[in-house]
């Protein structure tokens, strides 16, 4: 392993081996456990994390923020992922469609300038998440690790009768192996702003300071498995969300009340 930045020598211009900035903070544990369906458990601690990142998928760049929570899935822990807002439209529906990773279109800032770093989300005009820090020195470098998250992949009945499905809804299990290769302490501040297409501030409020980390880890293995089945009435509430995250929404947009009449005129 290795913790010395001139270790990650790239070409210049090269999309490789950028850091994810890597950011946590306490939330409300109620607030939390109400977006966990029914067979992803609350777990002992209540934390969100964001991670801001650039990574080639396949051979091009995509930028992107994973948001996920603590949660625990038949007695493991690891995170129930709520969504990955990223800038590369090929990657969005084959992700979802075979997996349940629950990607959607948004746009994704994310850049280091010598010691300084940017990052920001904006989803339908609003920024609702952005950090802003600088790098203050390295970190102690962790031993490997593994990295759990939980998907849900399900699919409503083409008859969008109520709490039908063609394919009722699983947990989707995802297990990462790293090696870390390098840890730079930052400072900074995370900005959460209201928006309705990406509730993060309203849903999972900060209660208590954020921390922030450059990762730069190589993987050594993923496994995704479907796992077992969720309880498909218990289910049924969680299913309409904002695009193709597990935000609560309606019809794939904000929660609202909608004038279903007006289709009958």
């Amino acid at each position: 392993m290795s913790n010395d930045p001139a270790a990650f020598h790239n070409n210049p211009g090269d999309i490789r081996s950028w850091p994810v900035l890597q950011v946590d903070y306490p939330t409300d544990p109620e607030k939390l456990a109400a977006l966990l369906p029914p067979g992803i458990d609350p777990s002992d601690t209540a934390n969100v994390h964001l991670g801001f990142y650039q990574v080639s998928v396949p051979d091009v760049p995509e930028y992107g923020l994973m948001i996920s929570v603590d949660a625990d899935y038949r007695g493991k822990k690891g995170e129930y992922t709520l969504c990955y807002a990223i800038d590369q439209e090929s990657a969005v529906y084959i992700s979802k469609d075979a997996t349940g990773q629950p990607k959607y279109l948004a746009q994704v800032e994310y850049y280091r300038m010598n010691d300084t770093v940017v990052a920001r989300a904006i989803h339908q005009g609003y920024t609702f998440a952005e950090f802003q820090g600088k790098v203050t020195g390295q970190a102690e470098l962790p031993a490997p690790y593994d990295r759990n998250e939980w998907w849900v992949k399900v699919s409503r009945s083409v008859t969008m009768a109520e709490k039908s499905y063609d394919f009722p809804p699983h947990a989707v299990t995802v297990k990462t192996s790293f090696e870390p290769k390098l840890r730079e302490k930052v400072e900074g501040e995370l900005i959460l702003r209201e928006s309705p297409w990406d509730p993060i501030k309203e849903l999972l409020p900060m209660t208590g300071p954020a921390t922030a980390a450059l990762h730069t880890n190589q993987m050594t293995a993923r496994d995704i498995q479907l796992a077992g089945p969720l309880d498909p009435e218990a289910f049924w509430p969680h299913m309409d969300t904002i695009s193709s995250s597990r935000w609560p929404g309606v019809q794939g947009g904000p929660v609202r009340e909608v004038d279903y009449s007006a289709y009958l005129t």
